[in-house]
């Protein structure tokens, strides 16, 4: 399952569910139905809020949140989301120059930035995860600034100091975001061959 398929949701300070998107929605769907307070619900890939239509059964609010994952935006078969990008005219003018197009030059640009360091790409967006979430939930808290700069700076020790006052469940999954992205960045020790 990808990161984009995981989401946490939280009742105040709370933490009401976390995991795969239907385990999420269903309990969302509970706690609606049950009177329970408004719940905000985070993406875990973004640290983004995201809303989910809770109307009819749990059945109706799960296949509705699917089909609209598979949906997407832009192109449907591509998924291809239109923005504008501003360049230098020597930048333009070296991309009309690439095969293929302008678009087709940008994404193999990008996918070749990617591929060089996936793990420590993969750790910054954690990272900045983290940071939306910390805005969102913790931004008035005591040590939101400083926090915030340990985040970034990668210091665990001092994240971890800086947040030991806050709410239980907001400082866990602040902890658990950051020390998933301390773990992207390590370097994995090398693999010895077992013995013959």
């Amino acid at each position: 399952m990808s990161d984009d398929d995981r989401f946490t949701a939280f009742v105040g300070e709370r933490l009401l569910a976390s995991g795969p998107r239907r385990d999420v929605l269903l309990a969302l769907k509970t706690h609606h139905d049950a009177g329970g307070g408004r719940a905000l619900v985070f993406s875990d890939a973004t640290g983004r809020q995201v809303d989910f239509d809770l109307r009819g059964t749990p059945e109706e609010v799960v296949a509705r949140a699917e089909a609209r994952k598979k949906a997407g935006p832009g192109r449907p078969k591509l998924g291809v989301v239109c923005r504008e990008v501003s360049l230098l005219p020597r930048h333009w003018e070296w991309l009309e120059q690439q095969p293929n197009g302008i678009s087709a030059a940008l994404r193999r640009l990008v996918d070749d930035a990617r591929k060089r360091e996936p793990d420590r790409e993969q750790a910054r967006r954690v990272r900045d995860a983290a940071g939306r979430f910390m805005w969102s939930m913790a931004g008035d808290l005591p040590g939101f600034e400083e926090a915030s700069r340990a985040l970034y700076a990668g210091d665990g020790k001092r994240l971890r100091t800086l947040v030991k006052a806050w709410p239980k469940d907001v400082r866990a999954h602040v902890l658990t975001l950051a020390d998933e992205a301390t773990r992207l960045e390590s370097p994995q020790p090398p693999q010895r061959p077992a013995n013959p």
